[in-house]
C-alpha cells in the first residue's frame, strides 16, 4: 500500500461521522446494517450512507448483502486495517463513542435470527418495539 493511500485512508478517518461509524463496525462483533448504525448514532440515513461509501472507498469496510439488506463490517484482506481498527477501537474510548455501542447494543436485541428485521423507523416506532421485546431504553 502506497504512502498515499495511507494518507487517504487516514483522512477518511478525519471526518467525525465517519470515525463514529468506522468505531461501531470496529467495536461490534456481528456485521451491521446501515439502520442498526443511524439507529445507534441517531444521525440521518444519507449521512451515515455517505459515510459507509466513503470508507468502503478507502477500504475500510466491505459489504455482504443479504436480500435487500446490506452488513458491513471491516474489510479484513488487507493485513493493516486489522490493526487500524484495533487502534480505532483503543483511541475512541469514552464518550461519545460508549453511548453510541450501548445504543448500538440495545438495537442488536431487536434481530431475529441474529438479522436485522427492523429497517428504518421512527424514534417512537423503535422506542415502541424495544419495549415489547423488553430491551431497556
Amino acid at each position: 500500500m502506497s504512502v498515499n493511500s495511507k494518507a487517504e485512508i487516514l483522512k477518511t478517518l478525519g471526518d467525525q461521522t465517519r470515525l463514529r461509524v468506522a468505531h461501531l463496525i470496529a467495536a461490534s462483533k456481528k456485521s451491521l446494517c446501515v439502520c442498526e448504525i443511524v439507529d445507534a448514532l441517531k444521525l440521518p440515513q444519507y449521512r451515515v450512507s455517505k459515510s459507509l461509501v466513503m470508507l468502503r472507498r478507502a477500504g475500510l469496510v466491505d459489504v455482504d448483502r443479504n436480500g435487500t439488506w446490506g452488513y458491513y463490517h471491516p474489510n479484513e484482506s488487507e493485513k493493516a486495517n486489522a490493526s487500524l481498527f484495533e487502534f480505532v477501537k483503543e483511541f475512541c474510548a469514552g464518550e461519545p463513542f460508549d453511548l453510541d455501542i450501548d445504543a448500538l447494543d440495545r438495537r442488536l436485541k431487536l434481530r431475529e435470527k441474529d438479522k436485522c428485521v427492523v429497517g428504518f423507523v421512527s424514534e417512537k416506532e423503535l422506542v415502541k418495539l424495544m419495549r415489547k421485546k423488553g430491551v431497556e431504553v
